[in-house]
This record gives C-alpha cells, sequence and structure tokens, in this order.
C-alpha cells in the first residue's frame, strides 16, 4: 500500500495535502507559484514515502522497502525511468533543478538508522542524526530554489536540525510508543526522568524540564540559521523559508503556551497566527 498507492495522482495529492496540513509550516504554500508548488510536493511526497516505510511498514519488510527506493534513485540519477510513483514525480524536479543525490541518499540513510538506533545519549548525537533526516530537505530547497550557496547551507542545516528538535519535543510520546526516544539520555537523566514518564498520561514536571530545554536549544539553532538566511535569499526562496521559520517558531511558542505538557494533549501552532510571524520572520533580513 505504501509503495503503489491505490489512488489517482489526484488522490494522491489530496493525501499529501492531509499529511502536510498536519506539520508546522507550510510544505509548499498557496502563495507560491505553482511552478515552485509542484517541485516542493515532488520532495514532500518523496520524503513522506521513505519516512512511512520507516515508520509504518512492517518492521520485517522496512529494509526491503528502503532497497526499493534506493534501487529507483539509482535510475533516476542514470536518466532511468524509475518504478515508484513518487520517484516519476520527483524525477522530473531533480533533473529541472540538478539536485545532487546525497540528500535523497542521507533521507533513506535516516530511515535505516531509525531501525538499528533508538536512543541517542548526548544532544551532539541527536544532532548528526538530524543531518541526516532533517538537514538534506533544506538543502535540496536550496537547490530548488537556486539558492544552493556556501554560505547559506549551515544557515539551513541549523533551521532544519531546529525544525527536527521541535518535533520530536511535539511527538516524544508517540516516538515512545514507537520504541524511540529522541531526547538525549544525559538529558533525561540530569533531571531524573526514567524512559517510562514518556508513558505517563500526562508530562511530569521534571520531563517538563527536558522538553523546555531542547526547545530552547532548537531556538537558538532556529535564530542563528534564520538572520543569514534572510540575509542572503531573495524572492520566492526568501519567501518560502520565512514560512518553515515562521511556523517553527508558532510551534516553539504553543509548547511554552501548553507548559510542555507533550503526552496529555497535542501541542500544535495556532496556524491563524502564521501569517504575522511569516511577515516578522521576513522582516529580519531587511535590519
Amino acid at each position: 500500500m505504501i509503495i503503489e498507492p491505490p489512488w489517482s495522482a489526484a488522490e494522491h495529492d489530496r493525501a499529501l495535502d492531509r499529511l502536510a496540513a498536519r506539520e508546522n509550516f507550510p510544505v509548499a504554500a498557496r502563495l507560491l507559484p505553482a511552478r515552485h508548488r509542484a517541485d516542493l510536493r515532488a520532495v514532500y511526497g518523496f520524503a513522506r514515502l521513505v519516512d512511512d516505510i520507516g515508520d509504518e511498514a512492517p518492521p520485517e519488510q522496512r529494509p526491503k522497502l528502503l532497497g526499493l527506493v534506493d534501487d529507483d534513485l539509482d535510475r533516476v540519477f542514470a536518466g532511468r525511468t524509475p518504478n515508484l510513483p513518487q520517484l516519476r514525480r520527483l524525477a522530473g524536479t531533480v533533473h529541472a533543478h540538478r539536485i545532487p543525490e546525497a540528500p535523497f541518499r542521507d533521507l533513506v540513510l535516516a530511515n535505516r538508522q531509525d531501525q538499528v538506533v533508538h536512543r541517542y545519549e548526548t544532544f551532539d548525537e541527536l544532532t548528526g542524526y538530524c543531518a541526516l533526516s532533517a538537514a538534506p530537505v533544506g538543502r535540496i530547497v536550496l537547490h530548488l530554489f537556486r539558492a544552493h550557496r556556501a554560505g547559506l547551507v549551515a544557515a539551513s542545516d541549523d533551521v532544519c536540525t531546529a525544525l527536527q528538535i521541535i518535533e520530536h519535543c511535539q511527538d516524544a510520546g508517540q516516538d515512545y510508543r514507537d520504541g524511540r526516544i529522541y531526547l538525549p539520555g544525559e538529558d533525561l537523566r540530569r533531571f531524573g526522568c526514567a524512559e517510562d514518564d514518556l508513558a505517563r498520561p500526562s508530562t511530569p514536571t521534571r520531563l517538563r524540564g527536558v522538553l523546555a530545554l531542547e526547545a530552547g536549544r532548537a531556538a537558538d539553532l532556529l535564530d542563528r540559521g534564520t538572520a543569514p538566511l534572510m540575509a542572503g535569499l531573495t524572492g520566492w526562496a526568501r519567501i518560502a523559508v520565512a514560512g518553515y521559520v515562521a511556523g517553527g517558531r508558532a510551534a516553539l511558542s504553543a509548547l511554552a503556551r501548553g507548559r510542555y505538557d507533550v503526552l496529555a494533549r497535542r501541542l500544535r501552532p495556532r496556524h491563524a497566527t502564521l501569517p504575522a510571524r511569516w511577515a516578522r520572520t521576513l522582516k529580519e533580513g531587511r535590519r
């Protein structure tokens, strides 16, 4: 079902829309030109495919299914027609923008890592994982907008890492139910947390302290990356990236507003506040 979904292209697009609506930020905002939205959706469709395999397919099938994705990436970059519908759509975007192979391989590798690594001891180890699971998406986006310059890559990596850590905070309970913990082990111990604190119906104070720590680190990374991106990007690239940053900041506000009680309820951004945050982020580059 994941590999060959029994729906038309239009139905597949609607499914992506439903998934994108649950993200913290606009994946392919409607204010962007159609050509950019189509490319962003192609990348998002690939990322969702790989994540769905890594998270939802029967565990014993995941390595084989990820292998099928790798095989199709071989076809894409050899100029041959891939088998999977998501990769067929992606191929046009890859060739039109001359996107390199490495970031796509890294996204597959991150999901392979998820099958064998279920805990991270330090924040540095966690950000090392984010270098595979999150930073490649930002690098792809820079290529889509013809903005992949050395001075912007590190900033993009910081922003994407921050967005990933924010999601880990929001989804800590679900991740634990799936057998994974993306909160550093040394931080959990420092605050006196046991792993089964993540199974409680509401978040203990000690665990809220860990979540606040990780959210604060994410906020620092987000601010550090946003300044050079807003100063260095122009046009639609700047508008799109500002939307991602605004969504991340809205998610941080939702966590703080909910006092980091991520186990009792889903702490998600108020989408009504996003346009104002988006506008404020765009102004940062003019300072």
